[in-house]
């Protein structure tokens, strides 16, 4: 399958997780792949030998999404290496577990500049490349199940992801006149290396429970919604929110029914 072979694909928080499966899907559909990563070059070299090993196109490029320095920095080795993006995949995102009353003004501005600020101006850039080369794009938003079902101590990223959705929307209608689609992915309990830290120390026999399916999620389930959205088999979806949390946001309210 080659659908996204004349593709530049950039997928942000590339080097592990849900940023590295959807790097590796598109790569399998044909894309040249732009391997974005924070800090984690260790990770984004593995994830680019991999596509590389399987006969794939791909390119690392170091950028802080919350750095506009970075992001105007990557763009330029983008256009200059490997042509106008066509998708861009917004997946990179700093965690924060502090109770409301102990977050900081700087704590929330490094959480929006990532989440928010970043991944704005970096859609503003790349919409111009399309706009540019006439061809239209995609735009996909990572957001989480939590921006709905809010728990604890996590004030400062469900706000952040909840701007993040709302910019889906604004996005959108803004660039529907260019063919260019804006949609968000919703993922539910995903099990990547950071869930699984937090998971076993807390014990996921207290967390399957409440899983209406009884499993955590693969990384590889939210890339194939990712692919989709980006693909021309979704030419007439924008706006939207796609969950991919085997119904846990539909879950009933009180403890879970066997």
């Amino acid at each position: 399958m080659n659908d996204f072979a004349d593709r530049v694909v950039l997928v942000t928080g590339a080097s592990r997780g849900i940023g590295a499966a959807s790097a590796l899907e598109f790569a399998r559909r044909g894309a040249l792949v732009i391997v974005n990563y924070r800090a984690d070059q260790s990770g984004a070299d593995q994830v680019t030998a991999q596509i590389k090993a399987a006969g794939g196109r791909a390119l690392p490029v170091q950028a802080d999404i919350g750095s506009e320095h970075d992001i105007r920095r990557m763009m330029d080795t983008i256009a200059a290496e490997a042509g106008p993006l066509r998708v861009v995949v917004h997946n990179a995102s700093p965690g924060n577990r502090q109770d409301f009353l102990d977050v900081t003004l700087e704590e929330f501005d490094h959480m929006f500049n990532a989440i928010v600020r970043g991944p704005f101006l970096l859609s503003q850039i790349a919409a111009r490349q399309m706009i540019a080369a006439g061809q239209g794009g995609a735009i996909i938003h990572i957001s989480t199940i939590l921006a709905k079902l809010a728990i604890p101590r996590r004030s400062l990223y469900i706000a952040a992801k909840n701007a993040l959705e709302g910019l889906t929307r604004a996005l959108a209608m803004d660039l529907v006149k260019h063919h260019i689609r804006v949609n968000t992915v919703s993922p539910g309990l995903i099990y990547t290396d950071a869930l699984r830290a937090s998971m076993q120390a807390l014990g996921e026999d207290k967390f399957t429970p409440y899983l209406p399916g009884k499993r955590f999620g693969a990384a590889e389930e939210v890339a194939a919604a990712v692919v989709f959205l980006a693909s021309d088999a979704a030419s007439y979806i924008n706006g939207t929110l796609l969950a991919v949390d085997d119904a846990l946001g539909a879950r009933e309210a009180g403890p879970p029914q066997e």
